[in-house]
């Protein structure tokens, strides 16, 4: 009967234990509070380059059916674990304290989202409003050195790559793997965010770590003349 109050109990306290918490215990607590907030998990698997957003969808979706009472209970079970001090008002609400599985993780479920996570979502208007109020470089990089130009190329945005493009992105940037949004667009075969990028001056002869050049990391035959065309001496 308490068992909903004593989850936002839990999920107000989490902030204050994340110094403590491992990567682990954080995926397992993200995976539970999704289960809580929005069910199964039936959202697409991220994209290809989004390596910590396939971790947390892996284990979101390795729940499958969990019903939200018992991921509640996982979930302030594990809160109490990092906290075994943590003594909330749980009335007539009988847990389960469970010790959690060992998972990988990156981020807190209910974190403040940066602007590589409005990117991702394809919130344009702020991204914008970040970029053009000098609050965000519009070059800054993840901790994978991804800028917001490889993150909108990955997921298909199309607008926000013009957007990023007229507020002078780096067309070139590469990652911490070499690789430029040209790698990213022809890997994930959206054709019209090479042609745009090319249109922006994007070189297509730059290798990344690998040694590989855009063409030779898609199987788009399209996309493979695209960038073919616009090669070293090219217009």
């Amino acid at each position: 009967r308490d068992l909903p109050a004593l989850f936002e109990q839990a999920a107000e306290r989490l902030p204050s234990l994340l110094p403590a918490a491992s990567k682990e215990q954080l995926l397992y607590l993200y995976a539970r509070y999704k289960q809580v907030k929005l069910g199964a998990c039936n959202t697409p698997k991220p994209g290809f380059f989004d390596f910590e957003g396939k971790q947390k969808w892996e284990a979101w979706k390795a729940l499958g059916d969990t019903s939200p009472h018992q991921a509640m209970q996982e979930y302030i079970a594990a809160v109490k674990k990092l906290d075994p001090s943590w003594n909330p008002q749980v009335g007539n609400v009988e847990l389960s304290f469970r010790k959690p599985t060992s998972i990988c993780l990156c981020e807190a479920a209910n974190e403040d989202k940066n602007i590589f996570d409005y990117c991702r979502e394809n919130n344009i208007d702020y991204v914008t409003k970040a970029i053009q109020s000098k609050k965000v470089d519009v070059n800054v990089t993840d901790e994978e050195g991804r800028a917001l130009l490889h993150w909108a190329c990955d997921r298909g945005h199309k607008e926000l790559v013009s957007v990023l493009l007229q507020n002078a992105a780096d067309v070139n940037i590469q990652d911490g793997e070499g690789q430029t949004a040209l790698h990213y667009a022809a890997t994930c075969e959206f054709l019209d965010i090479v042609e745009l990028l090319l249109q922006a001056g994007a070189d297509p002869g730059l290798r990344d770590q690998e040694g590989c050049l855009p063409e030779e990391v898609t199987d788009s035959k399209a996309i493979t003349r695209a960038l073919q065309q616009h090669g070293p001496g090219q217009p």
